[in-house]
């Protein structure tokens, strides 16, 4: 039986080095351009400093933030 058009995909990035962040505004921003719904969920030091944070508000990507504050 085939899934409804409803259901959506989780990306998880994960892992030491970097290239995480980037990886996951990369595709946020190619679907949201696809006219895809997205969000993300950021889980790291916290804070309100992160300037991408910022641009994805403006642009109309939902994001939430996770984490102890510096």
């Amino acid at each position: 039986m085939p899934l409804p058009k409803s259901i959506g995909l989780i990306q998880v990035y994960t892992g030491n080095g970097k290239g995480k962040t980037t990886a996951a505004l990369g595709l946020a921003l190619r679907a949201r351009a696809a006219g895809k719904r997205v969000a993300i969920i950021f889980l790291d030091k916290g804070g309100n400093h992160y300037s991408e944070r910022k641009l994805l508000t403006s642009i109309g990507i939902d994001w939430f933030g996770y984490g102890m504050d510096r």
